[in-house]
């Protein structure tokens, strides 16, 4: 295989472990620096420099693009470990997904769009009982 398809790669396995920082973490602060450390270490074993700054740029993208689904779900009631398990699943699944060719940059890239179309399409909090409120 040649340096794109490890480049990738590197992006795909970058993205898979800033979705399981931020499913695990929880918190930006913390996720983003694990996530991209990490990711730029697995890329740089994949494809050196290149592989490490798509590792790194994969990881950001994806914990960007999961921090609406994490803290939704936590809003909506769901549990740390019972979210941090199914983030943890999808993250594997993703890993898996990157060693398709070509799919590792399109993961890297599809995670924020998917976040910010949940975020647009998030509502308001109560936005249905202001019906009830009128007399």
């Amino acid at each position: 295989m040649g340096t794109w398809y490890w480049i990738g790669v590197a992006a795909g396995v970058g993205a898979a472990l800033g979705v399981l920082a931020q499913g695990v973490l929880r918190d930006p602060r913390f996720a983003w620096p694990v996530a991209a450390a990490a990711a730029a270490a697995a890329g740089y074993a994949f494809a050196e420099w290149a592989g490490a700054a798509a590792g790194l740029i994969g990881a950001v993208l994806a914990a960007l693009g999961t921090l609406p689904v994490v803290r939704g779900a936590l809003a909506r009631g769901g549990t740390r470990g019972g979210t941090a398990a199914l983030v943890a699943g999808a993250a594997v699944v993703i890993g898996l997904l990157a060693l398709i060719p070509v799919l590792g940059y399109l993961l890297a890239l599809a995670l924020p769009a998917v976040g910010a179309r949940l975020r647009r399409r998030r509502g308001d909090r109560h936005a249905g009982l202001r019906i009830l409120a009128r007399d």
